[in-house]
This record gives C-alpha cells, sequence and structure tokens, in this order.
C-alpha cells in the first residue's frame, strides 16, 4: 500500500509540475486555436499588423446592448467575439457595450444621430404580433483625440435579415481593421481630383472627398497649370498616389493625354468616372418634356482601347432600375425611368463584395478588348437590359405606356471594369505631342478602374435632388455608390491587403422564423416539457425502486 501511495504522490507531483511549466511557458508563448470550420475568429496578417500599431488605448463603444430579435443578439455575440480576439493581441484595445434607448430623455439617440449613427427599425413578429425595435448597429473607436464610425449592419437589397447578419458578421473584422487604419495612419497617401476638362460641380463631390480625408490626402490638379512646361506638370502628378477623373465634359488636348498616360506608366493608379452621352434629366424639364442625347467625344478612345477597353456611344436601360420624380399640381410622384439601372453585386472581388444596389443614371456600355491587361467586370446591368445607341431623343413619359419586356433581353451589361497589369502607352509608335524628359512607352505594374458614368459619385442627390439621410424615398434604399467608390480607391492603393478580408466568408447556422412558428407548440413541448416530464419519471422511478428495496 506504502508503494502505491508513494507511486501516486509521484504521479500527483509531476502532473502539478507540468501544470506549472505550462503556465510558464504561457507567458513567454502566445498561440489562440480557432475550431470553428469557417475560421471566423482567424485573423489575417493584415489585422495583426495593424492591431500591433495600437500603442495607446483605443476605446470602442459598441451600441449593441439591450433586448434584440435573435439575429441581432447574434450580431451582438460576434461582435464581442471578434474584440476578444483584437484585445487578445493588444490589451490597449478596450471595448464595452452600450443602450442608447435604455436612457428615456432619448439625449443619448439623438446625440448618435446628430453623428450620423442612424438607428434601424427592426420589425419582430412573436405569435402573431408585431413590434418595431429601434436598433444601432454602430461603434464608435476613440484613439486619443481621432474617433471614427464603424458601421455593423450590412443591408443589402433583397436579402433577408438572416442572411444580412451572415454578411454583416463577414465584414466585422474588416469593419473594425478599417477603423485602426484610420486611427493609426500617420503616412497618408494623396490623391489627385482632376480638373480643368469640366469635371463635376464640387457639391456633388463633397461626401464622397469627405470620406476619403479619413485615410488620404486630397488635393485637386488642372492639367494646363503648367502649359508652358509639361515635364514638370507630370513630375508634379506623380507626386499623387492616384487620381479621380470624375465626369469630365470636355475634351482632353494630346498633351493633356500624354500626361495622364505617363502617369499611368510610370505606376499612378487612376479612377475613371466617365459618361461619353450627353444626357442631363434637367434637360427634360421644359414644355416637351423632352431632349436629345448625343456622343460627348473627350479625345480618349485611342488611349482606352489602347488600355483594354472601349466606351460605347450608347446608353443602357434596365428592367431593374430606380423611378425619378415627377411634379403636378398634387405633388411629387414617381416615374419608371430605365436609364437608371440599379447595379446588383455579382461578388466577385473584395471591391463589390457584401455592397448594397449601386445606382447609375445615364451608364454606357464598355467593351473588354483582348490584350495582356487582366480585366474583372465589377459593375454589369441585370440580364433584362438592352442598350440603345446615341443621338437619341429622350422623354420624360416615355415608359409610362406598356413596355414590351421581350425586347429586354440582351444579357448583362458591362459598365463598371477594374484592369490590372503592365499598360502599353497609347503613344507608343506614335509621334509625342511633346518630349518626356522620362518618357515610358512600356508601363510599370498597375491598376485602374473606369466606370460607364460619371454620376455614380453624386450618390447624395437623386433627380439633382439631396436626399435625406441617403435614403431613395420611392425604393427605401440607401445605394452602395459610397462602399463601392470607397472599396475601389482603397483596392487601388491598398498595399497591405487590408481590402482582402471583405473577401471572407462566414455562414451562420441562424434559425429559420418560419419554421418555428410553424413548429412552435411541439417545439416549446420539447424543449420545455419533455425535459420536466422526464424530470417527474425518473422521480417517481427512483422514490418507488428505493421504496421497494428498504420496505423489507
Amino acid at each position: 500500500m506504502k508503494a502505491i501511495q508513494k507511486s501516486n504522490i509521484q504521479k500527483l507531483g509531476l502532473v502539478v509540475i507540468a501544470i506549472i511549466a505550462i503556465n510558464i511557458a504561457s507567458n513567454f508563448f502566445f498561440k489562440r486555436f480557432d475550431l470553428t470550420k469557417d475560421k471566423r475568429y482567424t485573423l489575417s496578417e493584415s489585422t495583426l499588423q495593424l492591431i500591433k500599431k495600437v500603442d495607446q488605448p483605443l476605446y470602442v463603444t459598441i451600441y449593441l446592448d439591450g433586448e434584440f430579435p435573435a439575429q441581432f443578439k447574434r450580431l451582438q455575440t460576434e461582435t464581442r467575439q471578434m474584440l476578444e480576439e483584437f484585445r487578445a493581441y493588444n490589451s490597449n484595445i478596450i471595448f464595452i457595450f452600450d443602450n442608447p434607448t435604455k436612457d428615456e430623455t432619448g439625449e443619448l439617440a439623438s446625440k448618435l444621430m446628430e453623428f450620423g449613427f442612424i438607428p434601424t427599425n427592426i420589425q419582430n413578429t412573436e405569435k402573431g404580433k408585431k413590434s418595431m425595435t429601434p436598433v444601432y448597429p454602430w461603434a464608435m473607436a476613440e484613439y486619443g483625440e481621432k474617433w471614427s464610425r464603424v458601421p455593423l449592419l450590412v443591408n443589402n437589397f433583397g436579402n433577408n435579415a438572416e442572411e444580412n447578419i451572415s454578411k454583416s458578421v463577414q465584414l466585422l473584422e474588416f469593419a473594425f481593421a478599417d477603423a485602426i487604419t484610420k486611427l493609426t495612419n500617420k503616412e497618408m497617401k494623396k490623391i489627385a481630383v482632376l480638373k480643368g476638362n469640366g469635371q463635376m460641380n464640387d457639391k456633388y463631390l463633397s461626401d464622397f472627398i469627405l470620406n476619403l480625408r479619413e485615410n488620404y490626402l486630397i488635393g485637386e490638379f488642372n492639367l494646363d497649370s503648367l502649359s508652358n512646361d509639361q515635364n514638370k506638370t507630370i513630375e508634379n502628378l506623380e507626386r499623387f498616389d492616384a487620381t479621380i477623373i470624375a465626369k469630365p465634359t470636355e475634351a482632353f488636348s494630346d498633351s493633356e493625354k500624354y500626361i495622364l498616360d505617363q502617369y499611368i506608366m510610370n505606376g499612378g493608379k487612376t479612377l475613371w468616372l466617365m459618361d461619353k452621352v450627353v444626357a442631363d434629366l434637367d434637360s427634360l424639364q421644359n414644355k416637351s418634356q423632352s431632349a436629345l442625347a448625343f456622343p460627348r467625344e473627350l479625345n480618349l478612345d485611342d488611349m482606352f482601347f489602347k488600355y483594354g477597353i472601349r466606351i460605347n456611344y450608347n446608353l443602357v436601360q434596365d428592367l431593374l432600375s430606380t423611378p425619378i420624380t415627377a411634379r403636378s399640381e398634387t405633388g411629387e410622384f414617381p416615374i419608371d425611368w430605365l436609364y437608371s439601372p440599379m447595379i446588383k453585386s455579382q461578388e466577385n472581388h473584395p471591391i463589390n463584395k457584401n455592397v448594397n444596389l449601386v445606382k447609375l443614371e445615364f451608364a454606357n456600355q464598355i467593351d473588354t478588348l483582348k490584350n495582356n491587361i487582366k480585366k474583372t467586370v465589377l459593375l454589369q446591368s441585370s440580364a433584362q437590359s438592352k442598350i440603345v445607341g446615341a443621338p437619341l431623343e429622350l422623354g420624360l413619359n416615355q415608359f409610362m405606356e406598356e413596355l414590351n419586356e421581350a425586347e429586354y433581353n440582351k444579357g448583362n451589361q458591362t459598365v463598371g471594369v477594374l484592369l490590372e497589369g503592365k499598360f502599353t502607352s497609347a503613344f507608343k509608335n506614335r509621334v509625342k505631342p511633346f518630349s518626356a524628359s522620362k518618357g515610358l512607352d512600356d508601363g510599370k505594374e498597375n491598376k485602374m478602374i473606369v466606370i460607364g458614368d460619371g454620376d455614380i459619385i453624386n450618390y447624395t442627390y437623386v433627380n439633382k435632388k439631396p436626399l435625406e439621410n441617403g435614403l431613395d424615398q420611392w425604393t427605401q434604399q440607401v445605394y452602395g455608390n459610397k462602399d463601392f467608390l470607397m472599396n475601389s480607391v482603397n483596392y487601388l492603393l491598398d498595399d497591405t491587403g487590408l481590402i482582402n478580408i471583405r473577401s471572407k466568408d462566414v455562414k451562420l447556422a441562424l434559425l429559420d422564423e418560419n419554421k418555428v412558428a410553424k413548429n412552435y407548440t411541439f417545439t416549446k413541448f420539447v424543449t420545455v416539457g419533455l425535459p420536466i416530464a422526464l424530470l417527474g419519471i425518473f422521480g417517481f422511478l427512483f422514490t418507488y425502486l428505493r421504496k421497494r428495496k428498504y420496505s423489507k
């Protein structure tokens, strides 16, 4: 017996020593294990590098505390677990949950709305009774004197609540990593907004530019500012990492075109928002309620052709479109307007992943041409589309009569393309307009995005009328234009791979509400009544057997 006791004590001692050794080792070696099938809690290398930059307390307030429908409880749980993962790698990340509706005065909720934290009203149905619950699917990150909004909810057209929650969970890592980037970034890249060729009015660009300023330095640039020294103009433009060309209306000279061409050859990123047909809703506000749409010559066709695309002089009509506002003596009413297609994302790239409907206006169809450049279609109309060539007459009421839907069978029309690779100069083997001091005929590795609609950036207005909180009164949609454009710029300038986090796929096992409602009584009996019944049966049998055994 003594030998056995001694052996047991030795084994116990070894176990204690092993536990102490493991705890000591854990202070020097850190490792977390993600046992989920979709690896939803495994942070990307880009995110881990960002987390390391947080060298002072980063406070995150999540406004998802309180009583919610089941799917929002899931979002709350997933958000908490994601931030716990962040904090595990850096204790400077501190987070709390708050309930904006707990204050009966509504002061906190009003203050949040002033700062752009718009609530979402959720319809909750229980036993046939419907109720509306305001939810604030936002977080606020504070770092020193800087702060940033963090959107937590994706609300995409055509998705049910469960699908939107699933997509929201997919984007949690990106949402918080993007906020950390904004707050910790000390060296901002520079973006030029091109001017001088009749580009879009600043008021229509303002919201997008203000959002860009959270991550980038923005400056205007005019190509003819140094018309007597084009090499100096190229040198000045190359100080910018990217250039936005938003709806030019005046033709580019050969010199201006060559400046842009050499900027691209030397690695400058470009976002082209182009209108190749002159068409505007304002021109329809006349007695005849009609106007002529005609081609717009910008002298860029040969350059785009060399890069591998062609923007056509036509307009896309799409049965999936937004109405326009018409006025009468009794007020405003909607009119079908097939020249304003609503683009549902194909989700084939991090740029358009989990992006809501993108609204366009008088969009041009784009052809992709064969060359050595990789082309990814980012935006395309629905299958119920057709194209009409310019010139043509537009009428405000042209779609009021019954449509022949059989005509709208031309399939998806490309209106937005990403180009990646080594571009060839449009002036290769041609006479140059001037001698560039560092002229290149074959470019460096580069990226550009071309959209066949300049009005895509004008997302805070519909029919030139400002949208309240970005919501279209007729479609009840907050369009995804801003998200799409921000993702486009981020991808063009992203050297860390952060934008690729948007491609993360997470599949949640959510309850089927219809199935639950259909089997409510049976489910309630199984989950509540059955355990009580089994406990009662066990108690009866236990008492019976006990009495039978000891009564003798």
